[in-house]
């Protein structure tokens, strides 16, 4: 069984929609606060596409992890915790970003050619995690104005310790593990495919939208009713980015002569 989760209106093709709200496409009206209502181990994949709204984050991954098999997968496209426009809306009760996926583990994995998740010794050890998701990929959605051309993805990399509003929305694959895991095994899971939010795709052809005709990237779109497949993840630093600054122009003052 695939999982939608707080689907709404837009619910993915061939998933199981669950939503508080009685909606076109969702398939039960159930508020997620009170749990999942399914059996352990009935579900191989999960979305929460853009879903912040629930009261306790930890217990509602709890109840993803019963449902999900070992190895199940969940993509989670959520808010970004370093941005304005997330910080001042009331409605979002939890925002993200690259150390939230140690809050999941008691024993992290960093993929390989995916951003870092910093260590979060201060508040992080000795955390009882009452499951185990391990993180597969992680992927940044950058605010309009600092998409490339603009930036290069080096520079962006360096902006992130430095620059609010620079990220709008993150979104994270993870793997249920509900029994011994190998470390190469993780690897060569975080190397593959994986299906995606539609919405995901947009904004990653919006910052592939390259001028002069160049090729937006490999993601396809199959219909806003569809979810898409994620790329194999490949390195970080990305030879796709072009460094085109605007330019700035100083304006030269003109010295007159006095003669006397």
């Amino acid at each position: 069984m695939k999982l939608d989760l707080g689907c709404g209106s837009s619910k993915h093709e061939g998933f199981f929609g669950i939503d508080k709200k009685q909606l076109e496409g969702v398939d039960l009206v159930w508020d997620l606060n009170k749990g999942i209502p399914l059996p352990d181990n009935s579900a191989e994949w999960v979305m929460v596409c853009r879903f912040a709204h629930v009261d306790d984050w930890q217990a509602f991954m709890s109840e993803i992890h019963r449902v999900l098999i070992h190895r199940g997968i969940v993509c989670i496209l959520a808010p970004y915790a370093h941005s304005f426009r997330h910080i001042s809306n009331p409605l979002l009760k939890h925002r993200f970003d690259e150390r939230t996926p140690r809050y999941w583990t008691g024993d992290f994995f960093q993929p390989p050619h995916c951003p870092v998740s910093p260590p979060v010794a201060d508040y992080g050890e000795g955390l009882d995690v009452p499951f185990d998701f391990r993180l597969l990929r992680m992927e940044l959605f950058y605010a309009e104005s600092f998409r490339p051309p603009f930036y290069d993805q080096e520079e962006l990399e360096m902006l992130l310790s430095l620059q609010v509003n620079l990220v709008d929305e993150i979104m994270y694959h993870l793997v249920a593990v509900k029994a011994p895991v190998a470390a190469e095994e993780l690897e060569k899971l975080a190397r593959q495919s994986f299906p995606e939010p539609f919405c995901a795709s947009r904004l990653r052809l919006e910052r592939e939208s390259w001028p002069d005709g160049e090729e937006a990237g490999p993601s396809q779109t199959s219909g806003d009713a569809e979810h898409v497949t994620a790329p194999a993840a490949t390195s970080s630093t990305s030879t796709r980015f072009r460094k085109k600054k605007p330019l700035l122009h100083r304006s030269r003052k003109k010295r007159s002569r006095i003669h006397y």
